[in-house]
């Protein structure tokens, strides 16, 4: 693949939240469990990640997400690896943009990254049923009134984080070649290049975004500030073991990123909503009277205040099967 001019030793301008400086890590005494000791918000009772059990999830039908310039061929896209992950960002104005769902407004692309583990077993930051995925990706989305990330993170909500899961798969997918391609280049912390081929936002996600779990969390990282409308899409990105593998030799200052997701955190009095579409087949009940169920107020159809069917795809009756089984 061709490539634009390499750059070494740079911080990201285009509206990250991460910090530069090498004050957290995943490993000993910077890693998670110390994190709340120079950031109080980390200790915070409505952190991110979280595991996602989907028999207490509660069934609402959301009006349908607008993706405003995610079919479109973006150029200037920067891929940069911070230290602690790969950051991609866009120049080009306009920014692609979201809204609908969950979301009172619109929000506006900051950037995007990764997380992954050591090994195909592991690596995402929330959970399904208890299971991991090999790696996750966070599109990052600041919202549009607040003008900058930097405002946005003072509300609380300021910001909307598009998650996505990977699955193992033998054929390769022929969207991730310019991202695993860029990353050869930026396996040395603070390195970045730019990406000469069009990129688009739709061809690295998968077909269906109707279905995903939302709840209200944080970030993942340092400061931990809780002002995040998550949004996990249910259908993974199917990925080989050698394109996850690429990200795996991203190196920081203390060697290699074998892994950088966040120990999952207690749900507490939080309530994780499930948008279904009511084609799908409704599997079980519950009726939790003690679950907070105020947000999302807005649905798009159905009964919003006595809403507690349980309406699962083909794909989370599988999570269930297998860990009733196993």
């Amino acid at each position: 693949m061709d490539f634009a001019i390499r750059i070494f030793f740079i911080i990201p301008i285009f509206g990250t939240y991460f910090t530069t400086a090498e004050d957290f890590g995943y490993d000993g005494s910077i890693g998670p469990t110390y994190w709340g000791e120079r950031y109080q918000e980390c200790r915070g009772k409505h952190q991110s990640p979280i595991n996602i059990n989907v028999l207490r999830v509660k069934q609402v039908a959301l009006p349908d997400i607008t993706f405003i310039g995610f079919n479109d061929p973006i150029d200037n896209v920067h891929v940069t690896n911070n230290g602690h992950t790969v950051l991609i960002e866009v120049e080009n104005e306009p920014h692609p943009r979201v809204s609908g769902g969950p979301l009172d407004g619109t929000y506006v692309f900051s950037q995007m990254h990764f997380h992954w583990g050591d090994n195909d077993t592991l690596g995402s930051e929330d959970k399904i049923n208890h299971r991991s995925f090999p790696m996750e990706l966070h599109m990052v989305f600041y919202k549009e009134e607040y003008n900058t990330v930097k405002e946005a993170v003072t509300h609380t909500d300021g910001l909307t984080v598009l998650a996505f899961f990977y699955e193992l798969d033998r054929h390769q997918h022929p969207a991730y070649d310019d991202i695993t391609s860029a990353l050869s280049n930026v396996t040395d912390p603070h390195s970045s290049i730019v990406m000469n081929n069009p990129f688009s936002f739709l061809n690295i996600l998968p077909y269906d975004l109707r279905r995903y779990f939302t709840y209200r969390g944080s970030l993942t990282t340092p400061p931990c500030s809780e002002v995040v409308i998550w949004l996990d899409f249910e259908q993974p990105v199917r990925l080989t073991h050698e394109q996850i593998e690429v990200f795996r030799e991203l190196r920081s200052a203390s060697g290699k990123i074998r892994h950088n997701f966040r120990p999952i955190q207690p749900i507490g009095d939080r309530t994780v909503f499930y948008n279904i579409d009511s084609n799908y087949y409704t599997y079980n009940e519950i009726d939790d009277p003690e679950a907070h169920t105020e947000w999302p107020q807005t649905r798009k159809r159905g009964n919003s205040a006595s809403i507690s069917r349980i309406s699962l795809s083909y794909f989370t009756f599988m999570l269930i099967l297998c860990n009733t089984l196993g």
